[in-house]
């Protein structure tokens, strides 16, 4: 969608369809109060009426109001003045899109950040609208025909602002609005698409184009030889149950002073999860295609950076493998080397996430980095601690943890830190190898994430386990895109783009 900035007055804007905001009590203010005005009170006469009271997310469309070059106005909902946060602009926001989407829109003006919600500047409140705007109108259709799909949909959003001033922050604002949103958008899309279509092969193949969009990007993918040769035993032994060859995929992103040290980004990319020997129950197994949303946001994060053209050093790792049960298969009990040297005793198969994250980690090595960090649907148990709303964040490092915290809340994509105590690393105790690739069922996302540690000691490092995060499951079910946003910002700020 393209995105610009307007000035002036609104009521000699041109537009389809003009959007503007109503508190509760059919209360007016900021923009839509000056359009009221120049409709000679057209507005407020039809909210006596009683049709929209100003309700969160309630929508009322109006036509041909005198004075306007508007063709319509979209009045929406905002709820209580005084409870009126980022949270409820964008839920705002969301409630419009489709409604702008029904009525043949291909243009539309927002004019819902005045005043601006209580916890929120300019350009955070722009810049919500929109990465909200773009995940309200986003469709999959790769696989299917979407009869539903908006015969004239929206592409033009204009924002606009009341002070010339402000251009400049605007402008800003929904640049990096748009990177996210179409960092968000792919992690989607990659999600989305079937195991069967989104195979490691084809995550490598999609890197590969990335490294001839854009010019400041390297693509290197290493087959399973390479990865044999570099000792990588416990990433390989995870698709020898797999027609699929495993793939590692390595995107080195330069837009930073050629010493500067890179931020690693790892994430897992199990593009099909069966459980292996230790084999899933069959309900609801399709969802286990979502298993490689670690490795989609790397590639959303990634490709918002080089569109931005962060001034940044950054590295996406991206192990790829799927888990399925044949007779070559890791079985309970094997034993396998990582790259570290350290041997792992496999008591369950279908902790694999896991196998093929450590072996990146060690790889990580190489880079220097200033600091890594992996993303992983890694466990249920940490959807079971800390449910739907934040991923769970694991770090020893109380700086780096402030900073991903801070960026989540930010991005309006919130991380949650547990602990990570060298109390647990016994629970991974195991008779036969270094360490086992499970520690019971007691703490599960942090014996996880101990795990994990275990293969970290030679850099900054912090994990994110996004189980409860990356997809929706039931009726609406589909990928989420996050915590791509929460990357973008923390790159954002590292690089100095937000000063």
């Amino acid at each position: 969608m393209e995105f610009k900035i307007k000035t002036g007055e609104l009521a000699n804007h041109k537009t389809p369809c003009l959007v503007l905001g109503v508190f509760e009590r059919r209360k007016l203010i900021g923009p839509s109060e000056a359009v009221d005005t120049v409709t000679g009170g057209k507005i407020s006469d039809l909210l006596k009426k009683g049709d929209l009271d100003g309700e969160m997310g309630q929508t009322l469309m109006l036509y041909d109001l005198p004075g306007l070059a508007a063709e319509r106005v979209l009045l929406v909902g905002l709820g209580k003045k005084k409870d009126f946060t980022r949270a409820a602009a964008r839920k705002a926001i969301a409630a419009a899109a489709p409604i702008l989407q029904m009525a043949r829109c291909v243009e539309a003006t927002l004019a819902l950040h005045d005043p601006l919600p209580s916890d929120a500047d300019l350009y955070s409140s722009l810049r919500d609208m929109v990465i909200t705007m773009e995940d309200r109108l986003y469709r999959y259709s790769q696989t299917k025909e979407d009869k539903k799909a908006p015969k004239t949909p929206l592409k033009r959003l204009t924002l606009w602002i009341g002070s010339k001033e402000d251009t400049k922050e605007a402008e800003r604002a929904a640049a990096h609005g748009s990177a996210m949103a179409s960092g968000i958008a792919l992690a989607k899309e990659l999600g989305n698409l079937p195991g069967n279509i989104c195979t490691p092969s084809y995550l490598a193949e999609r890197a590969k184009q990335f490294g001839k969009d854009f010019k400041a990007l390297k693509v290197e993918v290493l087959d399973e030889d390479k990865m044999a040769d570099l000792g990588m035993g416990a990433l390989t032994s995870v698709s020898r149950g797999s027609r699929e060859p495993a793939k590692l995929i390595v995107m080195h992103y330069k837009g930073g002073k050629p010493d500067a040290k890179p931020v690693v980004l790892v994430g897992k990319g199990l593009t099909f999860d069966a459980g292996g020997i230790s084999i899933k129950p069959a309900a609801e197994m399709d969802e286990m295609k979502y298993d490689m949303c670690g490795g989609a946001s790397v590639f959303g994060t990634v490709q918002a950076a080089c569109q931005l053209e962060l001034p940044i050093n950054l590295v996406g790792v991206v192990p790829a493998s799927e888990n399925l049960p044949d007779g070559a298969a890791n079985k309970p009990g094997d034993i396998v080397t990582s790259m570290s040297g350290q041997t792992i005793e496999i008591l369950n198969t279908d902790a694999e996430g896991r196998l093929i994250l450590c072996d990146a980690l060690t790889y990580s090595e190489r880079f220097d980095p200033a600091v890594v960090i992996d993303m992983a649907t890694l466990t249920g148990a940490c959807v079971v601690a800390l449910g739907k709303h934040p991923a769970g964040l694991f770090t020893q490092d109380d700086k780096l943890a402030e900073e991903i915290t801070q960026a989540g809340e930010a991005a309006a994509d919130r991380a949650w830190r547990m602990p990570l105590w060298d109390d647990y690393q016994s629970q991974l105790d195991s008779n036969f190898a270094d360490i086992a690739n499970i520690g019971g069922r007691d703490a599960g996302a942090i014996t996880a994430a101990c795990f994990l540690a275990r293969f970290t000691k030679k850099y900054r490092w912090a994990h994110l386990d996004i189980a409860g995060i990356a997809w929706t499951s039931g009726k609406e079910k589909g990928g989420t895109g996050r915590p791509v946003a929460l990357l973008t910002q923390l790159l954002l700020e590292r690089s100095g783009a937000l000063d």
